[in-house]
C-alpha cells in the first residue's frame, strides 16, 4: 500500500517518525511535512507564494507550507501515484471534539477526504512526558484497513489515544464539546501600536457518554468519523427577506 504521512508538528517531530516507521514495516511510506511547527492552522493553505520542498531522506520531504499544502502537493506532485491513504500525525496533544476545527493535523486529513482519498488524523492526548508514541503508531498500523473502511468521500477518521504503554480497547465515538476559556491581554507598545498576547485557559470538556474525550479518559483509543463537507443548518422556518 502507498501511504502519504504528514502532520502539523513538523517533519522532525517524534510523532511522525514513530508513525512512519510503524507504517513502513509493511507499506511504502512517503513523508511530506512542514519544516516547522504549524499547529492550529486548521485548513489553511498557501496561495501567495511558491512552496519549497527539500528531500531529507528516502521518500522524506520537508515543505515550507502548511499541512494542507503537504497533502495536496504530496499526493499530486511528490508521489509518483496518488496515495491509497493519507495519515496525519502523530500529533503531540489532543485533537478532541472542538479541537478538530483548529487542528492542522485534522486539516491535512480533511483535505484528502474531500478528494475521495481515505484519510486518518492521529493524536496522542498528552501535554508533557512521557510520550508513548509507539503503542499508538502500532495501533494505526495494525488496524489500518479497518480504519480505512470507516472513511468515505467527505468523511475522515480522527483517532485519539492516551499516552500509555497499552490500552483497554478501542471505541467508535462521537464528538465532544470543548470550551477553552482563553483570554487576550492587550499592551501598548513603545512604537505606538497595540500588541495582543494569547493566554491559554483551563479547558472544559463535555460529552454525551459516547464521546471521544470520555473514551480517552477511560483508557481507550477513540475512533471518530468526521464529516469534512459543510452542510447547511436546518430546523428553522424560512423568514421573509426584503430585497
Amino acid at each position: 500500500m502507498n501511504i502519504l504521512v504528514t502532520n502539523d508538528d513538523g517533519v522532525e517531530s517524534e510523532g511522525i517518525r514513530a508513525l512512519a516507521a510503524a507504517l513502513g514495516e509493511r507499506n511504502e511510506v512517503w513523508v511530506v511535512a512542514p519544516t516547522k511547527n504549524r499547529s492550529g492552522v486548521s485548513h489553511a493553505l498557501t496561495m501567495d507564494e511558491p512552496l519549497r520542498f527539500r528531500m531529507l531522506g528516502d521518500r522524506v520531504f520537508s515543505c515550507t507550507g502548511l499541512p494542507v499544502d503537504c497533502t495536496i502537493v504530496g499526493s499530486q506532485g511528490i508521489m509518483p501515484n496518488r496515495p491509497d491513504v493519507v495519515v496525519s500525525g502523530i500529533n503531540k496533544g489532543a485533537n478532541l471534539g472542538t479541537d478538530i476545527i483548529f487542528s492542522g493535523t485534522a486539516g491535512a486529513a480533511c483535505q484528502a477526504s474531500l478528494d475521495g482519498t481515505p484519510a486518518i488524523a492521529v493524536s496522542l492526548v498528552a501535554e508533557e512526558a512521557p510520550f508513548h508514541w509507539e503503542p499508538l503508531a502500532r495501533f494505526v498500523s495494525e488496524n489500518l484497513e479497518t480504519l480505512m473502511s470507516l472513511c468515505a468521500r467527505d468523511v475522515f477518521v480522527n483517532v485519539n489515544a492516551p499516552s500509555a504503554a497499552s490500552y483497554r480497547g478501542a471505541r467508535l465515538t462521537t464528538v465532544s464539546r470543548r470550551s477553552y476559556r482563553d483570554t487576550i491581554v492587550m499592551r501598548e507598545g513603545p512604537d505606538g501600536c497595540k500588541y495582543s498576547f494569547f493566554m491559554g485557559g483551563e479547558i472544559e470538556t463535555s460529552g454525551d457518554g459516547s464521546s471521544d474525550w470520555e473514551a480517552v479518559r477511560d483508557g481507550y483509543v477513540s475512533v471518530t468519523r468526521v464529516r469534512s463537507q459543510p452542510e447547511a443548518a436546518s430546523g428553522v422556518a424560512a423568514p421573509s427577506f426584503r430585497v
